[in-house]
């Protein structure tokens, strides 16, 4: 097994579907950022959660909120964009997600819907390692995403 963990910002709200046999599956499309040198460069990853282990917490996740995801990676796969590039997905099926303690999305309407129930001190629901260090150069990601940004 290859265990990961990635902090980013959702790219989009999680996308909830059911199997043919009715089993639960639930996507979220992650954006982390990495600094190679003096640039910035996102990697997108998608997460898959199944069944309904983390049905209390999926509701508190939107588009732009932060997420610290750990899991097993799976095998990169290759496809093809729409300019007809390669490019290659990162996959990582959860095994525990978690309200990360070190980012707000930034919301332009003003409101602050979301934002105080997604925090590890108003959340009963936050796990206890939450409180782990930012991975380096992690600790402000700009969650203002277009979904023509997010890969797959």
């Amino acid at each position: 097994m290859n265990q990961i963990t990635i902090a980013g910002h959702l790219g989009a709200d999680p996308e909830v579907r059911f199997t043919s046999s009715g089993q639960k599956v639930t996507t979220l499309r992650v954006a982390a950022r990495v600094r190679r040198g003096a640039k910035d460069e996102t990697i997108w990853w998608k997460v898959t959660v199944w069944g309904e282990q983390f049905d209390k917490m999926i509701p508190y996740f939107k588009k732009g909120s932060p997420i610290i995801v750990v899991g097993e990676m799976n095998k990169p796969e290759i496809f093809t964009d729409r300019d007809g590039r390669p490019q290659v997905s990162m996959n990582i099926t959860a095994l525990n997600l978690l309200f990360s303690p070190f980012g707000r999305p930034d919301h332009a309407s003003g409101s602050q819907e979301g934002t105080t129930a997604a925090t590890p001190a108003n959340s009963e629901m936050a796990h206890a390692g939450a409180h782990e260090q930012p991975v380096h150069g992690q600790s402000k990601v700009d969650p203002s995403f277009t979904e023509d940004e997010i890969p797959f």
